[in-house]
């Protein structure tokens, strides 16, 4: 038996190289009332049977910098520990083999720069000088970062360990978790083979053994345990220690050095489960059978590419089951359901590459109540409905896992578990040629072909123009000269109901919503550091009740941040109610005309202005209708009872078709959108990013003596020069496609790369938004007075900078 204490303030569950890295770092910020329980011994799960390569490069800025502190961790743990780590600095090699990888390639490195990662582009025959094994016959080009690497996975997460063990932390190996108590929403406690361990917060790294650890508290944690092989060879005459790392995606194989011998392993595009489940509780430093048939096809592509492997024997086939998850990134951050719950697993074989970033992250988050900074591509309240089921987790993992490798195309799209949440209209939209995308189980139609013109509602993926781009300006175009209809029925719906719900919803919004009844407020939500946590309006329908609408992917996240900054004692009570309305958007010069034919409510401007809420009969049906744009034009969004859904879209477009109305989807939105200089939660704006260096101070009430959550770091910042400022860029070669990521250059120097791109067919340009930075600070004469370029996968193009909309400036057209 091992004396286990009664009680810790943070328990962690799982000794792999995140649950010794969470211990590390709560240590270092003197957190030392923690317990980490391991089942059987260190690293005895997945940790021990990783590759160990540590690459740095993800699309999103902040994931990059978290994998930069691994790097910057490994460099300095061995001595910090006395502890061997077998980390080497021997940078990375990334091939590409035909010009589309290529093209994906420069992009990267565009990427890399802009974030301040070194990477170099390199000849086929400078990729073979770092790499002289390999045959280059069918390579394009190649991307070399100096600062990947490598690690001996036991090693790093034993020194973790034992730097945590150094400031504090108890670690407890043996002990088996059988429950988790949970009292009045929060945790409470930890039930083990060894006795009941009371906590305030409990931290999941259990790695493929996290979704059933979660499932005792309530929690849900959509991650599932692949097969992942890989084989170690003898020694190979000319491999060297300081090899660098080698991916050759398009054999979808990887490399690395490992005692003068080689490690090669890849990514099957027909990937297995570990098929059992539960999964066994007794699996430790334990492997699966070699399956050399399923492996064969990656050992083919391998020999092409190296030879020699084909001539050394092999030392070890290696079949370890390994945690994956639905869209291929892990997951951090506070469960939604019970509060004070943390999770960190589902690292899709990259958790060693992630473990020292990610166990600092999820520290600072459990610590301190928020993390670091801006991690929304793998918080854990990125999922909703549809990653309840196990099935359907299982079927979208194994398509992530198959991508692995494969291009990551612009606009891609999943088609695996499809579809599944469907709008009442699915049906008429895919007869009107609808080309349907997926947003957390929901189908949502993207564009709309022309039948009649044999068009193909089918995306054909590239990283120039899509063959969608002539389809999205027709709608563009009917949306700014006609009227367009959306089915935006995916919206997340909430309703805020109780005495309290003014008060609450007042210290929670960043703009005034003590607005009356009839009145529709665009409104932001802050965390302490000013950041924008919600974008979404809010509608007041009574003087007890608000009815919020938020972005389909969001549902899950601001729900949590609403129901969570709820003060305490208040009556104010949040409801999802996002099945109960259909919601259809129409937008355009001519919507008026449309919707008065069809009603006989006043609509006109001076019955029912911009910003307003009001039921609305509309051809026998009851809508809620929002007098609000997100594409810069007259219209409505019409909040309708689903079971009235196809009654209301009949009706309007037997309306709307003889004055032009056209079906419209979402890459459209994106269009008119970026034309207007509307902002999108997710690229422009987020948790890193306040209203004010969003140029959208003006949605902020510090003229008013109300506190909010945020007040005083937004005052904080207005007292001071802003270090960046979002702007507009157009590119002055009309054909050029931005696609977000691309560099922002001022007078030659490096300020900032695009959070979003794409085209504008009112203006005819292509448009990217990002921000301006300059450590000095940043104002609007600033911005205004520069010559500036973009980089574009590795070429610069002049570009004009813009900080007021492009299309209608003056908002005249919303307010017809």
């Amino acid at each position: 038996m091992t004396d286990l204490p009664s009680s810790a303030k943070i328990v962690i569950i799982g000794g792999g190289i995140v649950g010794a890295s969470v211990a590390f770092h709560l240590g270092a910020m003197g957190v030392s009332d923690v317990l980490l329980l391991e089942r059987g011994k260190l690293t005895s799960g997945s940790t021990w049977h990783a590759a160990g390569l540590v690459g740095q490069l993800r699309t999103s800025a902040n994931i990059t910098q978290l994998l930069g502190y691994s790097v910057a961790l490994y460099d300095r743990l061995e001595a910090e520990t006395g502890q061997a780590t077998g980390w080497k600095r021997n940078g990375g090699l990334r091939l590409a083999c035909n010009p589309e990888r290529w093209t994906e390639v420069k992009r990267q490195a565009t990427t890399a720069r802009s974030f301040g990662l070194e990477m170099h582009l390199l000849s086929p025959k400078e990729a073979q000088d770092l790499w002289p094994l390999m045959q280059i016959d069918d390579v394009v080009g190649a991307a070399f970062l100096p600062t990947d690497g490598q690690v001996s996975p036991s090693d790093i997460s034993a020194a973790l360990a034992k730097g945590a063990r150094m400031k504090g932390v108890t670690i407890r190996e043996g002990v088996s978790v059988l429950d988790v108590v949970v009292e009045d929403g929060k945790v409470a406690a930890v039930v083990t083979d060894q006795g009941q361990v009371e906590c305030d917060k409990l931290v999941i790294c259990a790695g493929q053994w996290s979704r059933e650890i979660g499932r005792l508290a309530g929690v849900n944690i959509p991650l599932v345990s692949v097969q992942h092989q890989y084989l170690i060879t003898e020694p190979v005459p000319g491999v060297t220690p300081g090899l660098p790392t080698l991916r050759d995606p398009d054999r979808l194989t990887y490399w690395k050095e490992e005692v003068g011998g080689l490690v090669m392993g890849g990514y099957e595009p027909n990937p297995k489960l570990w098929d059992v489940d539960p999964l066994p509780s007794d699996f430790e430093f334990q492997l699966l059978e070699n399956d050399l048939d399923h492996f064969e096809p990656i050992m083919e592509q391998a020999l092409g590419r190296v030879p020699a492997l084909g001539e050394v024997g092999i030392r070890q086939f290696i079949n370890g089951p390994e945690s994956f998850t639905p869209d291929g990134n892990f997951i951090l951050g506070e469960a939604p359901e019970v509060k004070n719950i943390f999770v960190g697993a589902g690292f899709n074989a990259f958790g060693i590459a992630s473990g020292g970033g990610a166990g600092m992250a999820l520290a600072e988050w459990v610590a301190k109540g928020a993390p670091p900074f801006d991690l929304w591509p793998v918080d854990i309240r990125r999922f909703g409905r549809n990653h309840q089921d196990l099935g359907w987790i299982r079927t979208r993992t194994l398509e992530a896992y198959a991508k692995h490798y494969t291009m990551a195309w612009p606009f891609e799209e999943h088609h695996s578990g499809r579809p599944l949440r469907r709008s009442p209209l699915y049906d008429r939209l895919k007869a009107e040629g609808a080309a349907f995308g997926e947003k957390l189980g929901f189908e949502r139609a993207n564009w709309f072909a022309d039948l009649a013109a044999g068009e193909v509602p089918e995306d054909h993926y590239t990283y120039g123009r899509q063959n969608w781009f002539g389809a999205v300006g027709r709608e563009h175009k009917a949306a700014r000269e006609a009227a367009v209809l959306f089915d935006q029925t995916s919206f997340a719906k909430f309703e805020l109901v109780g005495r309290d719900a003014e008060a609450a919803l007042s210290w929670i919004a960043a703009n005034d919503v003590a607005k009356p009844v009839g009145h529709l407020v665009y409104t932001q939500m802050l965390n302490d550091r000013g950041g924008i946590e919600c974008d979404l309006t809010v509608s007041r329908l009574a003087v007890d009740k608000y009815y919020v609408v938020t972005g389909t992917g969001f549902a899950t996240h601001d729900f949590h941040w609403i129901a969570s900054n709820i003060p305490a004692g208040m009556d104010a009570r949040l409801s999802d109610v996002t099945s109960q309305f259909a919601t259809l958007v129409l937008m355009g010069p001519k919507a008026r005309e449309i919707l008065s034919g069809l009603t006989r409510d006043d609509i006109s401007h001076a019955a029912f202005p911009f910003g307003r809420a009001r039921p609305l009969q509309i051809a026998g049906c009851p809508v809620l209708a929002l007098r609000v744009t997100y594409v810069g034009e007259l219209g409505w969004e019409l909040h309708v009872p689903t079971e009235f859904a196809l009654t209301l879209y009949e009706a309007l477009m037997e309306a709307g078709r003889p004055l032009g109305l056209r079906l419209a989807g979402y890459r459209a939105i994106e269009s008119l959108r970026l034309e207007k200089g509307y902002r999108a939660w997710g690229a422009e704006i987020g948790p890193d990013h306040s209203p004010l260096v969003a140029g959208m101070g003006m949605f902020v009430k510090l003229k008013k003596p109300i506190p909010f959550l945020g007040r005083a770091a937004i005052e904080a910042q207005a007292a001071r020069p802003l270090p960046r400022l979002l702007a507009a860029f157009t590119t002055v070669d009309p054909s050029l496609v931005l696609l977000g990521r691309e560099t922002i250059y001022r007078n030659g120097e490096r300020v900032g790369w695009l959070a979003s791109g794409g085209y504008g067919y009112t203006v005819e340009k292509p448009i990217g938004y990002g921000y301006v930075r300059n450590p000095a600070g940043v104002d609007r004469d600033y911005v205004l007075t520069g010559a500036y370029e973009l980089e574009i996968a590795g070429e610069r193009y002049p570009a004009e900078v813009h900080l007021d909309a492009l299309y209608d400036p003056q908002g005249s057209k919303i307010r017809a």
